[in-house]
């Protein structure tokens, strides 16, 4: 049987999404996330240094499940796969990046936040979508509203943007929430300036209070 990585992605309930400079900071972010419990990391494609970033991670860290962020061209579909991203997620959706995903065996996530969104990801056997930007499309009452004409369909979502440690029990509480995205845990601030411990701290805190949440259900 094959896999589910996008269900091992989410199963953490939370999904360190990073922005990265610079490859040598690589090795410390990962081990700093891994300490903290969180196995599992979002490395978007907003630098230079994503791929390099992704290619040493994966190739470094058989423990952490690591994907693409931010993945808006083809060229960045292909280079995460070539990296050694194990899944990608994307801030829109486009038909063009779901049929190439596809084609490449590259489990993805694409951006959602429209119920034309949804149909379209329907249409091509999705049922895994990233909710962008969650807060301020509206947060929770909104995400409510576009999934609920689909609730036949059960699509799951993994709203980022804007969300913080002080919301994630109302997120995680939600039933079609596989997990959300956390900018915070390992902001570019924090690894710029190499804290590591503070990301750890985060890290921790994060899953604490999403098994927490989990847990109650």
């Amino acid at each position: 049987m094959s896999r589910d990585i996008l269900a091992e992605a989410t199963r953490f309930g939370v999904i360190p999404v990073v922005e990265i400079d610079a490859v040598d900071d690589a090795d410390a972010l990962a081990e700093s996330l891994l300490e903290g419990g969180l196995g599992v990391v979002e490395v978007t494609f907003r630098t230079a240094a994503a791929a390099d970033v992704i290619a040493r991670i994966s190739g470094r860290y058989a423990d952490m499940l690591v994907g693409a962020g931010t993945v808006v061209t083809e060229a960045d579909l292909r280079i995460a796969s070539s990296a050694g991203a194990r899944f990608s997620l994307a801030p829109g959706l486009s038909t063009r990046l779901l049929s190439v995903a596809r084609e490449i065996g590259m489990p993805y996530a694409p951006g959602c936040m429209t119920p034309s969104d949804l149909q379209a990801g329907f249409e091509h056997g999705l049922k895994l979508f990233k909710f962008f930007p969650a807060m301020p499309a509206g947060g929770l009452p909104f995400l409510r509203a576009i999934a609920a004409p689909f609730a036949l369909q059960g699509p799951r979502f993994i709203p980022t943007g804007g969300l913080r440690q002080e919301n994630i029990a109302d997120w995680l509480a939600e039933p079609a929430v596989a997990a959300i995205g956390g900018t915070w845990i390992a902001n570019r601030s924090l690894i710029r300036s190499g804290d590591w411990a503070g990301i750890r701290r985060n890290a921790a805190a994060a899953v604490e209070a999403a098994n927490r949440v989990r847990s109650a259900r």
